[in-house]
C-alpha cells in the first residue's frame, strides 16, 4: 500500500511544481505590465490571491480558517504565521484579503519566473547585510504608506521536521513597532504534516488557520520589541502545540 502512495505523491509533487511554474509562466506578459508600476500593485494583489487558490485547490487542499478577530480591509497589518511547507505562500494569499506585500529572504530571486516576480513585488532582504535591514524598514514604510500591509513568516526559513516553531527574528516585531500597526498572529496547523519537505509525505485535506487577537502595537517603543515577539511567538508555539497534543489524546 504504501508503494502505490508513494507513486501518488510523486506524481502530487511534480503536479505542484508543473502548476506553480507553467501558471506563472502563462499570466506573466500580465504580470509584467501590472508589476511595472506601484499603482497597479493591488491588481496585481488580486491576480495573487487567485493564482494562490487556484494552486491550493488543483492540489486537494481546502483552507478552514477560524477567526478570532475581523481583519479591516481599510487598515495596514503586519501578518505572521508559522513557516513549515512550500504552500506556506499560497496559504497566506487565501487567508489575507487586504493588499500586501511579503518580506522574504533575497535568495528567491534566484528561482526562475518565481524568482523575478517575487524581485519586482516584495521586500527581499540579506538578513547577513546590515544595510539591506535597514532598507527593509524604508521599503516597509514606504508600502504601508500607500494602504498596503505587510507579510512575514517570522521565523526567517523552514524548520526540520522536529521543530514546532523556530526562534522568531526581531525584524517583523521591530517593523510592526516602528510603524506602530497591529500584529495579526496566525497558526498554520497542518501544513508541516500536509506539504513538508519529506518528499514522500503529504497528502490533500484540509488547511486549518486560526486568525488569533491581534497584538496592538499604538504607544509601544522598541523597549518592548522582545516582550512583543515573545507574546506572538508564545501564541502560535502553545496553539501547535496544544493541537498536537489533542491528537495524541484521540489516537
Amino acid at each position: 500500500m504504501n508503494f502505490f502512495k508513494n507513486i501518488f505523491r510523486f506524481f502530487w509533487r511534480a503536479w505542484f511544481y508543473s502548476w506553480v511554474f507553467f501558471s506563472l509562466l502563462a499570466v506573466l506578459p500580465i504580470l509584467i505590465i501590472v508589476i511595472s508600476t506601484d499603482r497597479f500593485y493591488k491588481s496585481f494583489f488580486r491576480i495573487a490571491i487567485f493564482w494562490g487558490k487556484t494552486i491550493l485547490f488543483v492540489m486537494g487542499f481546502k483552507p478552514v480558517i477560524e477567526t478570532k478577530e475581523e481583519i479591516q480591509l481599510d487598515k495596514s497589518y503586519l501578518f505572521i504565521a508559522n513557516h513549515a511547507s512550500l504552500i506556506d505562500i499560497m496559504l497566506m494569499l487565501a487567508v489575507v484579503k487586504n493588499p500586501a506585500v511579503f518580506v522574504g529572504k533575497r535568495e528567491v530571486k534566484k528561482i526562475p519566473v518565481f524568482g523575478y516576480i517575487a524581485r519586482k513585488t516584495s521586500i527581499l532582504v540579506d538578513r547577513s547585510n546590515a544595510e539591506s535591514r535597514k532598507e527593509v524598514y524604508i521599503s516597509a514604510k514606504e508600502k504601508i504608506s500607500q494602504g498596503l500591509s505587510i507579510i512575514i513568516f517570522p521565523e526567517g526559513l523552514v524548520p526540520s521536521e522536529d521543530i514546532i516553531l523556530s526562534e522568531f527574528k526581531n525584524g517583523a516585531f521591530r517593523m510592526a513597532i516602528e510603524h506602530q500597526i497591529p500584529i495579526v498572529p496566525m497558526t498554520f496547523y497542518d501544513v508541516k504534516k500536509k506539504f513538508g519537505w519529506a518528499f514522500f509525505r503529504g497528502w490533500p485535506g484540509k488547511l486549518r488557520v486560526k486568525i488569533h487577537t491581534f497584538i496592538q502595537t499604538e504607544g509601544l517603543t522598541l523597549d518592548d520589541l522582545e516582550a512583543t515577539k515573545q507574546k506572538a511567538y508564545n501564541i502560535i508555539y502553545n496553539e501547535l502545540v496544544d493541537d498536537m497534543e489533542g491528537k495524541r489524546q484521540k489516537t
